[in-house]
């Protein structure tokens, strides 16, 4: 495993890192912060989580 930018819809959101055989991710975009120091088993976990935590968020209000 070695440190991957993870993109969103071609816009780097995160970077995931090794640790303990898995990997963290790390959030660099607020709309994903809520995922920060997630692990995951691979890279298309993260993805798959970043979509589901996209796809369930609510607009923000004005």
């Amino acid at each position: 495993m070695q440190k991957q930018v993870i993109e969103y819809d071609g816009i780097p959101v995160g970077i995931a890192v090794p640790h303990s055989g898995k990997l963290r991710f790390i959030a660099v975009k607020f709309h994903v912060i809520d995922l920060d120091n997630g692990l995951y088993t691979d890279a298309g976990e993260v993805r798959a989580a970043i979509r589901q935590h996209l796809n369930m968020a609510q607009p923000l209000a004005a």
